[in-house]
């Protein structure tokens, strides 16, 4: 292709029509050459980096949608850097038990941390935190993003969101709303749910997402809220229906579903996600070369695939838009926490 075009520049009629094929030539030439060097453009690792496994602290039990999405983008990166990186679960409330594990590692970039909308609701939530989280971690990039179902048992009576919120505001405290762990992104979000309707519901705690799916599935609670891969084996005739889902857009997954946004309620948005950091001090070259590694892995259309299979939206960001939404998540839950009265624990 190359040497044809040439040719055809020795043939040009004036020096324009030159120019103009030289210009040609040289974008094609770069396309060429970049398709020949797909990597071309990916970050150089550090001299020696990474010469052993890395560990990746995991707030959360084996299972979860935080869980998942880290071990499949562990699996990738892995191959990408050619060393290991290891799932190590620390659940525990806020997640202080991995973010505390972290603080303690050595900063040489050999031990990485989940973070996400869990640790933004901790700044606000918990009042012995030994760290603050924007100071004393820095971040790489976020994973994936996903949006909170709005779950009822498949008998309802209400067939919309709108008419349980009347029927809420009818009877108060007659119906149930089911959410897991007190200070989850969940409970905040039935909490949210409650302050923007002006409806006055029962919330109830549960300790798990299977024993909320059993609330459901009994007719326990009225209305549950939980993400995709918590009640995805759930969903269908004789067991559950989901009425609306939290996002911007409506869920690739349920494409039926409205919005609370399209259901009549525009201010009320919540959206989950979890993203990989480290504690602070660690090089900033190891970080910026983990957040190519990370955009590049959830670029792969395979991992994309098993991604949105669970609910959740792979979505790279640069450090920079991972710390701006950890502070704009801080301050949305921190005042959530507030209006509710919460106690901080």
């Amino acid at each position: 292709m190359q040497a044809d075009l040439q040719s055809r520049m020795l043939d040009c009629p004036s020096q324009r029509t030159c120019l103009a094929w030289h210009a040609f030539l040289g974008i094609v030439s770069t396309c060429v050459l970049l398709l020949a060097q797909p990597d071309a453009a990916r970050a150089q690792a550090p001299a020696g980096y990474p010469s052993k496994p890395i560990r990746l602290l995991v707030p959360y039990g084996a299972g979860g949608v935080g869980d998942q999405t880290m071990r499949l983008l562990a699996n990738k990166v892995s191959q990408q850097v050619g060393q290991q990186i290891i799932i190590e679960n620390r659940p525990s409330g806020g997640g202080i038990i991995s973010m505390s594990e972290a603080l303690r590692a050595a900063p040489d970039g050999y031990t990485l941390a989940e973070m996400g909308n869990g640790q933004a609701i901790s700044m606000s939530l918990f009042s012995n935190l030994k760290y603050e989280l924007l100071r004393d971690f820095v971040p790489i990039s976020v994973a994936g993003t996903f949006a909170i179902l709005l779950a009822v048992p498949d008998n309802s009576p209400y067939k919309t969101l709108q008419q349980l919120i009347e029927a809420a505001r009818k009877s108060p405290g007659k119906l149930n709303m089911g959410a897991i762990n007190p200070g989850s992104t969940q409970n905040l979000s039935a909490h949210l749910f409650q302050q923007i309707t002006g409806a006055s519901f029962t919330i109830v705690p549960y300790r798990t997402s299977p024993d909320l799916t059993t609330a459901l599935l009994r007719g326990d609670v009225d209305l549950g809220f939980d993400y995709y891969a918590a009640l995805q084996s759930v969903i269908g005739p004789g067991k559950v229906r989901i009425i609306a889902t939290t996002g911007d857009s409506r869920e690739p997954l349920l494409k039926d579903v409205p919005t609370v946004k399209e259901s009549g309620l525009p201010a009320y948005v919540v959206i989950g996600w979890n993203g990989i950091g480290a504690r602070a001090g660690v090089p900033k070259e190891v970080t910026q070369y983990f957040n190519v590694e990370i955009n590049h892995a959830l670029a792969d259309a395979g991992l994309q695939e098993r991604f949105r299979a669970l609910g959740i939206e792979p979505s790279g960001s640069t450090p920079e838009e991972m710390w701006d939404r950890m502070a704009r998540d801080g301050r949305k839950w921190r005042d959530v926490i507030e209006k509710a009265g919460i106690p901080k624990q």
